[in-house]
């Protein structure tokens, strides 16, 4: 069964997201809620609730035209909406009667074999199905999203005892393919996997801040980076997912598990928290939570003192535990951070290993779900093994803790190792069994595994990824792109060339790539460098070439940013196959320089060969030179198409695990017949285009939308897109573009203007308006 339309029950925060997440994926689906009182408009929750996701921030939608793909009403007037259905979410009221009149109600209508599932996060599913007909039960599942639901990895699934088995597989294959989830199968327990665990480690994080004294600073400059948390920490967290949130899952979790579990003994609520939430300090969503920006004070950045409650001006974690990296060495500090950490962590990663079979059958289950619900970079299992196994147990002996039973199985051993090749993870029984991947799913981390590279130096690595397909790697901090990365490239062009079939140019990282290394090209132009300055522009732009004009088919496979040379690799190659969430764009005008790696080039060809463009070829040229003037960075891989960036025959892929795999099938597809791309020619305005462009920036200028410098930019690019001294009649060849970029490069880089902001970017992470 596959689903080709769905519905959601419920337009609130949650309900509404799944809903646009499912448009994003190209399925329509149907937006139902109830009919307010005394209104005129009977679905104006359902439709306000779209307008407020066509204007979220993050967008909630994809590409805005998804919108049209979602069609609203009300649960009196339009149940029929749901006779075609093939799947029907349930995000109301967390009240399992209110749930239950609900499904009664959709059962009278919902077409045979059709699913329907909950989004509850707290009720268990046996409660959720009482009293209903066997026909449901068999239907019926829990699919428990996480929000936002456009970009949280984790879909949590959870089948009763009479839960059709093709219906699951049906629901998993949706979640896993179409929306670009990641699946987790989770036991009917309350809470699931993610906030069972989380929860209960938020929740032993606020103790011991506030019995240790440390500050919300502190606190979370310790949680981050050693133990893979990302940067929010706890406090920061909270106030993202909003601190009115706490309260209620904790309740859920309070009334469903048993005395003797361990979340009742640490559970309290501070008398702090209840003030803030009464004064509206709820988060991010409120007027500030833990941290605030004060606009009052000048935008000001504040964090709460958790002794006083009240505000004062951010400060610095100075614990020495908060500079350490390796969590080992955190977790045996004698400071305060470290006793943080002993009783923050050291309490979770215990819990964790109690609820191994209770709530899920394995440990990389469990892991996954950390990883995908609450963005942690290494599963609590994983952290243990970090730790070392032997050490939490020691640990926890000291403290005078209840040594969990799957530990001790695992003392002296790993819960992951690697045997032959292929990873493995420790069973509740002692015995390994190997991590399996669906189908369709190709890992670059287990290829690594299992063998070898065939070129490696510090910035890049090239890998045999099967069938005669390469993978070109970047491994450099932020994967920005430095000459080894241009070494690796052009070493990767020979051996590719000699008999494999074809290269895809894809890494792992949180980044495809942020750009150039900005730190090389400062140091040289401060000493005046700049012969080696063009040098090294010269050699990417002949880098670049030579893998556009590769004897084989190149293939790009970008996620998350890739930006200037990043986005410039993607620009060479013969197709790109971008994962969802691509925020990519040429955004060299930032730090005060043009893309110098045939950026500019391969943008103009890009929009001079689109059959499709309004007008002629200055209508062309005005895009261009508006989405690189002004540094446009997609908001999706859709939205990057928009750009002119990616083309027709590019492909998205929804969920980044399956990006490689699709990668090479597009690779392998393209070398059946492939030939070279034959360089082109150009006919370009020349003085008169550049000579428009500039107008334009000046009037820009004078309204106070550009600045000095941005004139001075722009001039140049301005040059470079209209062809420099050329004309309609005459023709231009691709290298003549490269010219003229390096040309502009070099006259921008040495203006005390574009030094001022590459410093200024090097400095603050913010680009500079001078």
């Amino acid at each position: 069964m596959s689903i080709q339309k769905a519905a959601v029950l419920g337009a609130g925060v949650m309900g509404s997201g799944i809903a646009a997440h499912i448009a994003n994926a190209g399925v329509p689906v149907v937006l139902l809620d109830i009919v307010p009182k005394g209104a005129e408009n009977r679905s104006v929750i359902a439709e306000g609730a779209v307008q407020k996701l066509l204007k979220a921030d993050p967008a909630a939608f994809m590409h805005p035209r998804n919108a049209k793909l979602v069609t609203t009403g009300n649960l009196e007037d339009h149940l029929d909406l749901l006779k075609d259905c093939d799947l029907i979410i349930e995000a109301v009221l967390e009240d399992p009667q209110v749930k239950r009149d609900l499904y009664a109600r959709v059962e009278a209508v919902r077409k045979d074999g059709s699913i329907v599932s909950s989004n509850t996060s707290t009720i268990p599913l046996k409660i959720l199905t009482q009293g209903l007909p066997q026909r449901f039960a068999r239907d019926f599942l829990v699919t428990h999203f996480f929000n936002p639901p456009r970009y949280m990895r984790l879909l949590e699934l959870v089948a009763g005892p009479e839960t059709r088995a093709d219906a699951v597989k049906a629901v998993e294959a949706f979640g896993d393919e179409k929306l670009g989830k990641g699946i987790v199968h989770c036991k009917d327990t309350p809470g699931f996997i993610a906030n069972r665990i989380g929860t209960y480690w938020i929740q032993a994080s606020i103790n011991a801040a506030m019995d240790l004294g440390l500050t919300v600073e502190e606190a979370d400059a310790v949680m981050g980076k050693p133990f893979g948390i990302p940067k929010t920490g706890v406090f920061g967290l909270i106030d993202l997912v909003g601190l009115d949130l706490m309260p209620h899952v904790s309740k859920s979790l309070q009334t469903t598990l048993p005395a003797s579990d361990p979340y009742q003994a640490i559970y309290r609520t501070p008398e702090l928290f209840k003030r803030m939430i009464a004064d509206g300090y709820t988060g991010r969503k409120g007027k500030g939570g833990f941290y605030r920006l004060n606009r009052e004070a000048g935008k000001r950045k504040e964090a709460i003192d958790l002794k006083t409650g009240e505000y004062r001006p951010q400060q610095k974690a100075e614990l020495e535990s908060a500079s350490l990296k390796h969590p080992a060495e955190v977790l045996s500090h004698h400071d305060r951070g470290g006793a943080y950490a002993r009783a923050a962590i050291g309490g979770t990663l215990a819990y964790a290993a109690s609820l191994v079979p209770e709530i899920c059958d394995t440990v990389a289950e469990l892991d996954a779900g950390m990883k995908l619900g609450y963005n942690w970079k290494y599963g609590p299992f994983e952290l243990i093994d970090r730790i070392g196994v032997d050490r939490v147990i020691e640990a926890l002996e000291v403290a005078g803790q209840k040594v969990p039973a799957l530990l001790l199985t695992a003392k002296g051993k790993s819960f992951y190792r690697v045997e032959n090749g292929k990873l493995e993870y420790l069973t509740v029984d002692g015995a390994y069994k190997p991590v399996v991947r669906p189908d369709g799913v190709l890992l670059l981390e287990d290829i690594k595994r299992a063998s070898k590279p065939l070129a490696k130096n510090g910035s890049a690595a090239l890998w045999d990824i099967g069938d005669g397909v390469a993978c070109l790697e970047f491994t450099s901090k932020m994967n920005s792109i430095d000459p080894e990365i241009m070494a690796m490239i052009q070493k990767a062009i020979g051996i590719v060339g000699k008999g494999m079939k074809g290269l895809v140019v894809y890494n792992e990282g949180s980044n495809f790539s942020v750009g150039a290394n900005l730190g090389l090209a400062i140091f040289a132009a401060n000493i005046a460098m700049w012969p080696t300055i063009e040098e090294s522009v010269a050699a990417g732009q002949a880098t670049y070439k030579a893998l556009k004009f590769a004897p084989f088919p190149v293939v790009a496979a970008p996620k998350n940013m890739a930006l200037g040379g990043g986005c410039e690799v993607c620009l060479h190659s013969d197709a790109i196959q971008a994962h969802a969430e691509l925020y990519i764009g040429l955004v060299e005008v930032g730090v005060g320089v043009i893309p110098g790696w045939g950026g500019c080039k391969e943008l103009t060809l890009r929009a001079l060969n689109n059959k499709k463009r309004p007008g002629g070829p200055m209508s062309a040229l005005a895009q261009v030179f508006e989405t690189i003037s002004t540094a446009k960075v997609s908001r999706s891989a859709e939205d990057a198409r928009e750009l002119g960036i990616l083309r027709p025959a590019d492909g998205i892929t929804m969920n980044a695990d399956r990006l490689l795999a699709d990668a090479k099938a597009k690779v392998l597809a393209l070398a059946k017949d492939y030939k070279a791309p034959e360089p082109q020619k150009l006919r370009l305005p020349g003085p008169t285009a550049e000579a428009g462009f500039n107008l334009a920036v000046a009037d820009f200028h004078r309204q106070g939308k550009a600045t000095k410098h941005d004139v001075v930019v722009a001039g140049a690019l301005a040059r470079v897109l209209a062809g420099g001294d050329t004309d309609m009649v005459d023709e231009i060849d691709e290298d003549r573009l490269t010219e003229l970029e390096r040309e502009a490069f070099m006259s921008l880089i040495k203006t005390p203007g574009t030094l001022a902001r590459i410093e200024h970017m090097l400095e603050t992470g913010k680009p500079l308006r001078n």
